[in-house]
């Protein structure tokens, strides 16, 4: 039978940042597997390099050294213009504090990446009803961000990370800023497009409820893994 390689393939990758005249090493050598399909959680204390490892997958950073594969791409190795062409097209974002754009409608802030694909307007509104829909807010179109409660604004958050259908999805904190019913209610939404959808998520987070709806824990202190745990789930 034909080997089956990861999704996400990461060998030995470091990374270290400059202060001053100080280099401040944030990951040693880390190596790890992500399956398609895959709900991983990231764990560890502040400052133990959780964040930086989900930018590096996410291809908004570069390591100094090592080889980080998605889907066969060595995207270490492509060149900068390359890069954000395959972020827009394999990775949606979901940050612990939404990052919508306040002027907009919750519509509009789905629509936005697919301002720079060729579809029509009405296709690109389409879509973002549909995606809408799918989180629960079919609604709340036409509300901006003031006008909704944190736990939609993170609903709004997911539908515009998925509106591309990208390969990954990576939640940096996604329940960090919403009070325990609202995290509860977007867990259920990830759990959903995880089943469902068959979407990759990678998720770092501090919250062991968000952190039981993984697949798999890794553990990160001091920018090594460490241990790693089977979730319940």
């Amino acid at each position: 039978m034909p080997l089956i390689m990861p999704l996400i393939e990461i060998r030995n990758l470091s990374k270290a940042y400059r202060r001053g005249d100080q280099t401040v090493p944030v990951l040693a050598g880390i190596s790890l597997d992500v399956e398609a399909g895959e709900f991983i959680g990231l764990m560890g204390p502040s400052g133990s390099g959780k964040s930086t490892l989900l930018n590096l997958i996410a291809g908004i950073d570069k390591p100094d050294a090592g080889v980080l594969r998605v889907g066969g791409i060595d995207i270490t190795q492509l060149p900068e213009a390359a890069l954000a062409d395959w972020r827009a097209a394999n990775v949606g974002f979901i940050f612990q504090f939404y990052n919508l754009m306040p002027v907009l409608t919750a519509l509009e802030n789905v629509e936005l990446p697919l301002l720079l694909t060729p579809l029509s307007r009405h296709e690109r509104r389409e879509r973002a009803e549909f995606f809408l829909g799918l989180v629960g807010l079919a609604d709340r179109m036409t509300h901006t961000p003031a006008e909704l409660s944190g736990g939609q604004q993170q609903r709004v958050a997911i539908a515009r990370a998925m509106i591309t259908d990208p390969t990954i999805l990576v939640a940096d904190e996604p329940t960090g800023d919403l009070d325990r019913v609202s995290g509860g209610e977007i867990l259920d939404l990830m759990d959903r497009l995880n089943r469902e959808l068959k979407k990759t998520i990678v998720m770092v987070t501090h919250d062991p409820k968000a952190a039981e709806r993984a697949h798999r824990l890794r553990h990160l202190e001091k920018g090594v893994l460490t241990d790693e745990i089977e979730s319940p789930v």
